[in-house]
């Protein structure tokens, strides 16, 4: 059993004051003594520091908690409002416009494949060199069609550009 207190130990009204805080504020904070002699009850700065870390990281955690519930209330709000556009009928998943798009270009692709041969049985007086030209533009309306995905890509990072703006 300790007799007398080390000289780093202050009694509450030392430490309070050494704080710049009241009595009944330091008491307030429940720090954990490090001991009692007869009727005198004594703190370290050990003490004071460790209780108030503890403290802060119980505050910091109701606080992360609380930032979390606004973080999922608002993502639930967002959530709400892409499914009130989409019942609206105002947006549609990127997947979805892709799928339909990538469709359509298949179709238009096969379409344009078929047109120079098309056109020399429907118009046999053509020149060879006006099928030729034909086949050309029709090549690159093509490969205009192949690049979908990417025209899509692009316009749709430029549309979110713009709205970050």
């Amino acid at each position: 059993m300790i007799e007398k207190p080390y000289s780093h130990w202050l009694t509450q009204q030392q430490m309070a004051k050494s704080l710049g805080i009241t009595v009944s504020a330091f008491s307030r904070w429940e720090v954990e003594p490090v001991a009692r002699i007869g009727k005198h009850v004594y703190y370290d700065v050990r003490s004071v520091i460790d209780n108030r870390l503890e403290k802060a990281d119980q505050s910091g955690s109701n606080s992360d908690i609380e930032a979390e519930r606004l973080r999922l209330t608002r993502a639930q709000a967002e959530g709400q409002e892409i499914k009130n556009e989409l019942a609206r009928g105002k947006t549609a998943p990127v997947e979805i416009i892709a799928l339909v798009l990538s469709k359509i270009a298949g179709e238009a692709s096969g379409i344009l494949d078929s047109l120079p041969l098309d056109i020399r049985r429907r118009h046999p007086e053509l020149q060879t060199a006006v099928i030729e030209s034909i086949k050309r533009q029709v090549v690159k309306a093509q490969n205009a069609i192949a690049r979908t995905d990417e025209t899509l890509e692009h316009a749709l990072e430029d549309y979110m550009e713009q709205l970050d703006q």
